[in-house]
């Protein structure tokens, strides 16, 4: 297994120099390496669907981002590994050119993937050399590309799971996390939130952070309260005992035809036993479903239908943010190594207290992904990175089991469509007071 990851901060300090950065650096690309160890050069090149990527695409195109924005922009005299890449591992940055079409990446056979990985131990070693130069000149650039990276750590996890989902022989990636001592989760306590004017948003001065996460702006909170921890399997399968699925009175407009055209039932990745138990497909293969576990592995259409069954509703991210700020990000469920990865229980606890805010699994909300007042993408390439995905969208929080610890904060806005599910996605409920 690879060491735990490490906590990557572009703070302008004294302590901050080139052994720092370097420290960073190979802490996450060992991990990155390390996730992709169980994998055959089949596993890595094969591609399940449209929304998912090969693994062996996220190990060459992070690998790209570092050699394209760092050594080529920032080192002098550098030259590409191979300038075939560029157009095969780009992903959408428009002002670097013409790329391979994202729906057919799993039709790369070649390069294979040992040499993907030579590619990266070149980029790799041309770095650390480079690393004295960059952590002067282009710190907050290396910084971005280890958060990239980071990203693409959790999106090689759930791209395998997908894809190993789909194999009839139900192949596990890692072995299986010890069970949890069967018990029933506390009864859904609620925990006021903040009333009134409130600020939210990343703060300029305060770390790093992705451009979409700022600038810090007030908004203002009606009376409201959160759930102290996350819808569980048990509680999700009450919903579908219920009828949920089949109750259009739960569901928006677009949610309904989303179930029906896809025949949706359950989550992503359960299925009915003969004897009529619920199992879930995971990355240790198919276990049975652990009543006290979060629900995962559901869309937006699917949570808020629930929240509406349950008489709640779905958190603004300004209501989740407003009191995730005193809460530690680094002390969930998150992803330390190369496996097991898996959503956790709630601890237990008499009082209402808030849990899992951060890990398990990402929290949907009723907020649309769109800018903050005063939001301008930041010049360049690297200016492609969020604000043109800011449409249709609609904001998670609080990291999953599969996102690197150090990586996420409270302030963190993760966004997908309304109909996707193959991430670690869960639910916390919210409720008017």
């Amino acid at each position: 297994m690879a060491t735990k990851p490490a906590s990557i901060d572009a703070r302008p300090s004294p302590r901050t120099g080139p052994a720092q950065f370097a420290a960073a650096y190979r802490s996450v690309r060992d991990l990155t390496r390390a996730l992709a160890a169980p994998l055959s050069d089949a596993d890595a090149t094969a591609q399940s669907m449209a929304d998912a990527s090969p693994a062996k695409w996220h190990l060459a195109h992070a690998t790209w981002f570092f050699e394209t924005f760092l050594l080529r922009d920032h080192v002098p005299g550098y030259r590409l590994y191979d300038d075939r890449y560029p157009y095969l591992f780009n992903s959408y940055y428009e002002a670097e050119g013409e790329r391979h079409e994202r729906t057919a990446r799993g039709l790369l056979t070649r390069p294979a993937l040992a040499d993907i990985l030579a590619w990266r131990d070149h980029v790799d070693a041309a770095m650390a050399d480079a690393m004295p130069r960059l952590a002067e000149t282009a710190g907050d650039l290396v910084t971005l590309g280890l958060h990239h990276e980071q990203q693409h750590q959790e999106l090689l996890l759930t791209d395998m799971l997908h894809l190993f989902s789909r194999n009839p022989l139900g192949p596990a990636m890692f072995e299986a996390p010890a069970a949890s001592v069967a018990s029933a989760p506390a009864p859904l306590g609620w925990v006021e939130g903040a009333t009134g004017r409130v600020t939210i948003g990343h703060d300029a001065g305060d770390g790093f952070a992705f451009d979409c996460e700022g600038p810090r702006h007030d908004v203002l909170l009606t009376p409201h309260a959160l759930a102290d921890r996350l819808v569980t399997n048990g509680e999700w399968i009450d919903f579908i005992a219920d009828g949920g699925y089949a109750d259009p009175a739960h569901w928006l407009a677009d949610g309904w035809a989303w179930v029906n055209n896809e025949r949706i039932a359950a989550p992503l990745y359960w299925r009915q036993g003969d004897g009529g138990d619920w199992e879930q497909f995971t990355l240790s293969g198919w276990q049975p479903i652990d009543p006290a576990a979060p629900v995962t592995h559901i869309s937006l259409y699917e949570s808020d239908a629930y929240a509406s069954w349950a008489g709640a509703r779905l958190p603004t991210e300004a209501e989740w943010e407003s009191v995730a700020s005193s809460s530690e990000p680094l002390s969930g469920n998150l992803l330390d190594s190369a496996g097991p990865v898996a959503p956790q229980p709630a601890p237990g606890g008499d009082l209402p207290r808030l849990k899992q805010m951060f890990g398990d699994c990402w929290e949907w909300t009723g907020s649309a992904y769109r800018p903050y007042p005063g939001f301008r993408p930041c010049d360049g390439a690297v200016g492609e990175y969020n604000g043109k995905f800011m449409s249709g969208q609609f904001v998670l929080r609080g990291g999953s089991c599969a996102t690197p610890r150090g990586h996420v904060r409270a302030s963190y806005r993760n966004f997908f469509y309304p109909h996707q599910r193959w991430q670690f996605t869960g639910l916390r409920l919210a409720k008017d007071l």
